[in-house]
């Protein structure tokens, strides 16, 4: 399969009014370093080291240029940033420029030090993956042993020196029953959050693409997601799972209920894919992308200032026209708040623009959502 760019279609709206660009969220990839061998890793990352990673000078560049765009949250990942040594250096001079500062480390690595380190370099919040609700099924997910005890260790370090943790669970076919139990974990935990993230086969995930759950099976685990909202006390995401904002609307209006930022918080104001709209990823030498998943280079900042990027890559600019989605996705009445996943359309068919492929919901005819005023949902 040969994969393109759009450059055609790219060029033809890099002039459209640049909306829908307002910076919220911000994943850098601080190393490719890591200490796992995840088997859905999106970087393949491993044991480094890797050559072009931004040094300490270049990092706290980069972070002047994202707080020239906006005040976002920076998800400081990788691989595993805990392998960064001046990882807590950058998290601090962040913190100083007004950015929130949160990590994804894998909690391995987590010890009394780190969490006074965390505290003291303004970090807000940590997420840490369980993808298994048992050392069996967490261990396999993660190709090492003990990386589930070393991620419960370093989580009740993380809650004792009283910093926000919240867990993530990458779903596949091997972890689809445990989901209910891994969310009961959380709690118990002590979590404030849990995101599910629905697998999207990049990376290392190219090789278990046969785990990827269906797509009968993702909507009816999204709609087991959306009865949770009454039953835990934990902040729910959907993360790589946009359907689910078409489930939340669907579902609220079979209630007879409206959805709205008192009634659904920040699920109100958000929609599925925000890949290049509210947010982007930053690899670790420095080449932006519309996320991790979607391996479009969108511009380097090391040759190009990340305002100038944001705000002019003719990628991102394609993605902030929701009418340029092809297929399914341009002719339904929710892709303002949904529109499919682009990695899973860019990996399928080489197109980023192309209809999400793991989607069994048939959009109302063009003709009926617009009779209905549905042209503008969301």
């Amino acid at each position: 399969m040969t994969k393109t760019n759009n450059t055609s279609a790219e060029k033809s709206h890099s002039k459209v009014k640049n909306k829908n660009a307002a910076l919220r969220l911000v994943a850098w990839e601080t190393t490719r370093n890591c200490n796992l061998a995840c088997v859905h890793c999106r970087a393949s990352a491993e044991h480094g080291p890797f050559i072009g990673e931004l040094d300490t000078r270049e990092s706290f560049h980069l972070l002047d240029q994202i707080a020239q765009v906006g005040e976002p949250i920076v998800i400081l990942t990788g691989g595993e940033p805990l392998l960064r040594p001046d990882i807590f250096d950058i998290a601090k001079y962040g913190t100083e420029k007004g950015l929130r500062m949160v990590m994804a480390p894998n909690g391995t690595l987590i010890t009394e030090k780190t969490t006074g380190q965390m505290a003291d370099a303004g970090i807000k919040r940590i997420s840490v993956s369980l993808d298994g609700a048992t050392r069996e099924s967490h261990d396999r997910f993660r190709g090492v042993q003990g990386a589930f005890e070393g991620a419960l260790r370093g989580i009740r370090r993380v809650k004792d020196a009283g910093i926000e943790f919240q867990i993530n669970t990458t779903i596949t076919k091997t972890n689809l029953s445990e989901i209910p139990k891994i969310q009961e974990l959380a709690t118990k935990l002590g979590a404030v959050a849990h995101h599910i993230f629905l697998l999207v086969p990049t990376g290392r995930g190219k090789y278990i693409v046969d785990q990827e759950i269906t797509a009968e099976e993702y909507e009816r685990t999204l709609n087991w997601f959306y009865d949770q909202r009454e039953k835990t006390s934990l902040q729910l995401k959907a993360t790589c799972a946009p359907h689910y904002y078409r489930i939340l609307r669907q579902r609220t209006k079979q209630e007879g209920k409206s959805v709205t930022f008192k009634t659904h918080g920040m699920d109100a104001v958000t929609r599925g894919c925000l890949g290049g709209t509210g947010f982007c990823f930053i690899s670790y030498r420095g080449i932006v992308q519309p996320c991790g998943f979607l391996q479009v280079n969108c511009g380097d900042i090391t040759k190009t200032s990340f305002s100038d990027i944001w705000n002019s890559s003719d990628v991102f600019l394609s993605l902030r026209n929701f009418d340029n989605l092809k297929g399914k996705c341009h002719r339904c009445e929710y892709r303002k708040v949904c529109g499919g996943c682009r990695a899973r359309a860019y990996e399928a068919t080489g197109d980023f623009l192309a209809e999400e492929p793991l989607c069994s919901y048939h959009p109302a005819s063009h003709e009926d959502f617009e009779a209905h005023g549905c042209r503008n949902i969301g």
